[in-house]
């Protein structure tokens, strides 16, 4: 039986247990945009996503509190696709709001919103990861501006938090 090199033997470890601790090092951690306690929710159906929250935009990369940009969106089913949800977003600062149309969905741990500021081309798409974090629903991932679009703002990350009082 021919014997491995150690660099040889490295690869060949890894590739036995990345399979295995891959899915935790997604889950939670330092390095991550998950925070620790929390996990990955793989379906979430519209009637959980139903209601107002909370919306901050920061800089990819930067800490959570160097917010760059907030404000609401209020989500409701969608009436046209069952598994889907729509409503408003009001994002600003400093008395300078401005409002887009969203709509979109959760599907396989995937979060999705498309946004539209003339309700007839998207604008941004928003992609990320529903998360449970101490029995309340969040939502985290990054905002990027739709293609061919020339936008004002880069790709931001985003934070979606439930206002306290919604179910």
């Amino acid at each position: 039986m021919k014997s491995l090199s150690a660099p040889h033997l490295a690869i060949a470890l890894a590739a036995l247990v990345a399979p295995v601790l891959l899915p935790c090092a997604r889950a939670q951690g330092p390095g991550t945009d998950i925070p620790a306690g929390c996990a990955v929710r793989d379906h979430v159906p519209p009637a959980e996503l139903g209601g107002e929250w909370q919306v901050s935009l920061r800089e990819l990369g930067s800490p959570p509190e160097r917010v760059r940009d907030q404000g609401q969106l209020r989500l409701e089913r969608h009436p046209e696709y069952t598994d889907g949800v729509r409503g408003p977003l009001l994002l600003g600062r400093g008395g300078q709001m401005r409002g887009s149309q969203v709509s979109g969905d959760v599907i396989d741990g995937e979060f999705h919103l498309d946004e539209s500021e003339d309700g007839r081309t998207i604008s941004a798409v928003w992609s990320g990861q529903a998360l449970q974090c101490a029995g309340q629903l969040m939502i985290t991932g990054t905002r990027r501006p739709a293609e061919g679009i020339d936008a004002p703002d880069p790709a931001l990350a985003f934070r979606l938090t439930r206002v306290p009082g919604w179910r």
